[in-house]
């Protein structure tokens, strides 16, 4: 862990950053590569709670923003299991220079990685030979050693010894025996109406995004995008996401694309007990008669208002 990480001018020179990165993509690689856990090999434990803390953003935003990373950049890779986080390009970038102390310091933390794969991911585009050897050494270690263990297990006949088959079988129909009484539970996980709720809320957010994004409420307000989004886990809509999306709309139709107007909209719902997109739609159908009887109720006066106090003399006039 450093005090400091240097960020080179040749960062915004980098077509991905230049064309592709929105300013919420280009603030969260800044992160990536200076928060505070990162090490001298690019590799580091951060969890998605830590990022979501220290950017100020949700965990959904977060998760968003890690798979647009992984997937669509294509600039890191993370493992959710060991939470170790990978930069693509930091060879390119940081390691430029070696020497004992820097290759000790590297050596020590290459150590501590529990996924290897990451190290070769990080290795590929280090182009100082010196340092990419430590890598690519480290890997052939690291795979030297799995081949070792596997060689002494054979030898030690773990996986072929008969009463490890006679439990191989009893474990197998174990399985066959709870897969047959899941199986209607796995039914209910497969409904694609049930969804994967992890994925579900990545999907919700990003429509909430684009939609806030193509219909100019605000493409850098950031603050205003995490504000609108808690709206999703914090209030009693059974249909949340759908319920945004319908203010959202209403606010685009009233030419009131502000945060405060969309707010106060759901508000309004949620104090009405309106929960769900059916109750908002019978909720404005039957307010439409209102309307009309209270416009036709309402008289235009014909020409000019004639004064109180006046009296009409039919005489006047006729000595």
């Amino acid at each position: 862990m450093a005090k400091f990480r240097i960020i080179r001018n040749e960062f915004w020179k980098n077509p991905i950053v230049l064309e592709e990165m929105t300013p919420e993509d280009k603030l969260f690689y800044l992160y990536l590569l200076t928060n505070p856990n990162t090490t001298q090999i690019g590799i580091y434990k951060i969890t998605i709670g830590q990022m979501a803390l220290e950017l100020g953003f949700t965990k959904e935003v977060v998760n968003s923003l890690m798979e647009r990373f992984t997937h669509h950049h294509k600039v890191i890779r993370y493992n959710p299991v060991t939470r170790e986080l990978a930069i693509r390009s930091w060879g390119n970038d940081n390691l430029n220079k070696a020497g004992k102390p820097v290759m000790d310091c590297m050596l020590s933390e290459l150590k501590k990685v529990e996924d290897t794969s990451l190290i070769q991911y990080v290795s590929e585009p280090i182009e100082k030979q010196e340092i990419r050897s430590l890598y690519i050494s480290f890997c052939e270690q690291v795979g030297t050693v799995n081949d070792q263990e596997d060689i002494n297990q054979d030898q030690d006949g773990t996986y072929v010894d008969s009463d490890f088959e006679e439990l191989d079988e009893v474990i197998s129909l174990e399985q066959i025996e709870n897969q047959q009484q899941n199986a209607p539970f796995q039914d209910l996980a497969d409904n694609s109406y049930m969804g994967n709720p992890i994925q579900q809320s990545q999907t919700d957010v990003k429509e909430i995004i684009e939609f806030w994004d193509a219909n100019g409420f605000g493409f850098a307000n950031v603050s205003a995008k995490q504000q609108l989004l808690a709206w999703l886990d914090d209030s009693s809509f059974l249909q949340p996401k759908e319920m945004i999306l319908k203010a959202m709309n209403i606010a685009c139709a009233n030419n009131k694309r502000r945060l405060s107007y969309v707010v106060g909209i759901l508000k309004n719902w949620e104090n009405e007990s309106l929960l769900t997109i059916e109750e908002i739609d019978s909720y404005l159908e039957n307010q439409k008669p209102v309307l009309k009887q209270k416009q036709s109720t309402q008289t235009v006066s014909a020409g000019r208002a004639i004064p109180a106090g006046f009296e009409l003399d039919l005489t006047a006039g006729e000595e």
